[in-house]
């Protein structure tokens, strides 16, 4: 590869993984341990799901007449039954949650890498590396961005960028961002790696609060992902649609993912790892959802990957229905991927493990939902309640106590870290009422590329 810098390639030592694994933390008031709160809300969520079946046997009964008992069945429970499960483990989980303190913030910062792949990002790779400067990161650093045989002049940016941690590898074409990403790993020098995509925005402190976090994690964790937001929320409906889901249920999700010991993706567009485990698992893999595969990979040797709610980055999100069914589609494929490799997961004894199970869940739920739910929408317009009816409804209150639940997670840290919520009721409504129709019919259309093995190109994110 064509690289436009010179340097000493450095030996990276075996780090010591959590300089502060020793420490103990402290609790105050009432503890419940995490395997304490983990089974409280699996009873909690059975509780549930055994209402649910009770109150939905006439359901099931007039389905049944119409469709037969068996698709009856699979259509309640992909509906219904298995969604009430996990949302009601959700609001347990949400709850529950005590994000722990950071310990010794006072402790000098590591020196870290951070890896910026580019594919053709001419009007936002400036922005993003001032960002990097105004974090006034405290300890040694060395970026590296990867121009990833860019055709609209992004070299001629880079080449006006002057920081003196900056480092930048031209490639002489494009070869993929998990390859591009590999070569910029070959040339890490520190023990932490941190991953940026092109045309994000750091916010102030993201890259020390994500570090920190690591360092504060249980000494078996080996990444943590940072919290991605929506940079280009105001541009349409698309955009503000996603604002919400960014916000809301990313998060959300995340945060109970790390609270069992488990956060099931560390997403190439913001998350720190310890290099010398990148190395180990050979980096990221040739694939289409190349971030998910690779921390399904850590996972299945027993590391613990973590979240940091307070490291926030700002993305520009598909600001198209076209790129935003693209992406999702692209995630979709990276999912049946993660499992078709790391299937061993979903026997491991973990509290995670449940986790991987739902995602295993997600294509038949996403195949009822668009094949049955969204047609049972239509009958319901013409008073044919069969799919969609009375029953429905009784979903309703437990939705608007997960969505007050997340909004409140997450406002308080938005507080924290001197943001504000902006006011976007259209976007919240069309997250609300219309996001799924779109997002679950584009995941089936991803499962069935990752069957037939369709490419991946770049743009999809």
């Amino acid at each position: 590869m064509a690289d436009s810098i010179t340097h000493t390639h450095h030996q990276v030592p075996s780090p010591a993984h959590h300089p502060l694994q020793g420490d103990k933390p402290v609790h105050h008031g009432i503890y419940v341990p995490v395997v304490g709160k983990f089974s409280i809300s699996l009873v909690w969520a059975l509780l549930w799901m055994a209402f649910s079946i009770y109150i939905a046997q006439d359901w099931l009964h007039d389905l049944g007449q119409v469709v037969g008992i068996v698709p009856a069945h699979l259509i309640i429970w992909g509906i219904a039954i298995i969604p009430g499960f996990m949302n009601a483990f959700l609001v347990a989980g949400l709850l529950l949650d005590r994000r722990p303190p950071v310990r010794h913030p006072e402790m000098a910062l590591p020196g870290i890498t951070v890896l910026v792949a580019a594919y053709n990002e001419a009007d936002n790779i400036a922005a993003t590396l001032d960002s990097i400067e105004r974090q006034g990161y405290g300890g040694p650093l060395q970026v590296i961005v990867i121009n990833d045989g860019s055709t609209d002049g992004t070299a001629d940016v880079l080449a006006t960028c002057h920081h003196p941690w900056l480092e930048v590898l031209h490639l002489p074409h494009n070869v993929g961002k998990a390859q591009a990403l590999n070569e910029g790993l070959s040339r890490a020098r520190w023990h932490l790696t941190v991953t940026v995509d092109g045309d994000s925005y750091l916010y102030r402190h993201a890259l020390e609060n994500l570090v920190r976090r690591y360092l504060s994690d249980p000494p078996n964790t080996r990444a943590v992902a940072g919290a991605v937001l929506v940079r280009n929320s105001r541009k349409n409906f698309v955009t503000e649609i996603q604002e919400w889901d960014y916000f809301h249920g990313i998060a959300a999700i995340k945060r109970l993912q790390s609270l069992y010991q488990g956060t099931l993706v560390a997403q190439g567009a913001f998350s720190i790892y310890d290099t010398t485990t990148l190395r180990e698992v050979g980096g990221w893999p040739a694939t289409v959802g190349e971030d998910i595969v690779m921390t399904w990979q850590m996972l299945e040797q027993g590391h613990r990957i973590g979240f940091a709610e307070n490291a926030c980055l700002f993305t520009n999100a598909p600001d198209t229905w076209r790129q935003f069914i693209h992406q999702r589609q692209r995630w979709s494929r990276g999912l049946i991927e993660a499992l078709k490799l790391h299937w061993r997961l979903l026997f491991k004894r973990r509290m995670s493990t449940l986790f991987i199970w739902w995602n295993l869940l997600f294509p038949y739920l996403d195949l009822v939902y668009t094949l049955a739910y969204i047609p049972g929408i239509i009958l319901a317009l013409f008073g044919i309640f069969w799919i969609v009816g009375p029953m429905t409804l009784l979903v309703l209150p437990l939705g608007l106590l997960i969505n007050y639940l997340m909004y409140s997670v997450q406002i308080k840290m938005f507080t924290e870290q001197g943001l504000k919520v902006r006011r976007n009721p259209l976007g919240f409504m069309g997250y609300a009422l219309f996001y799924n129709l779109v997002l679950q019919p584009a995941c089936v259309v991803g499962y069935v590329q990752e069957i037939l093995n369709r490419t991946k190109q770049w743009g999809t994110k």
